[in-house]
């Protein structure tokens, strides 16, 4: 039984250490700035129903999981003005650490199912990546 505690008592400054290190490491080695943002915008068809609008807000955020060096990702609906007529009801926001990454969102098989799944419900899509300035 002294064996184990003192083993434990060992080991627990070791682990202290090791997350110790892990953040300083964190905090100074230098990362590579995000180069690309995709934007989604989307037009529903007349009719669609709330509840199918927002399950289209959740579907869309669990893909950024299956994407690798994403960044950020946001959302929303496009604000009504008065007196226009908007061409999009929701924008997506894609924050891509490399441009490479980008297009393999583009190609992503989880991306494709979601646009084959809910594409009978859009009126219109737009799609566009823009460089990060700098």
């Amino acid at each position: 039984m002294r064996t184990k505690n003192k083993t434990i008592g060992y080991l627990v400054p070791v682990f202290a250490l090791c997350c110790f290190m892990l953040v300083i490491y964190g905090a100074y080695v230098p990362h590579k700035a995000a180069e690309t943002q995709r934007v989604v915008c989307i037009k529903f068809k007349p009719g669609t129903s709330s509840e199918v609008i927002e399950k289209h807000f959740r579907d869309f955020a669990a893909m950024k999981n299956h994407v690798k060096d994403v960044v950020a990702y946001s959302a929303g609906h496009v604000q009504e003005s008065e007196g226009t007529n908007n061409q999009f009801d929701v924008v997506h926001y894609l924050t891509f650490r490399t441009n490479e990454s980008a297009q393999a969102y583009a190609n992503n098989i989880d991306r494709k199912e979601f646009v084959e799944n809910n594409q009978s419900k859009w009126d219109n899509v737009l799609e566009m990546n823009s460089n990060i300035e700098k």
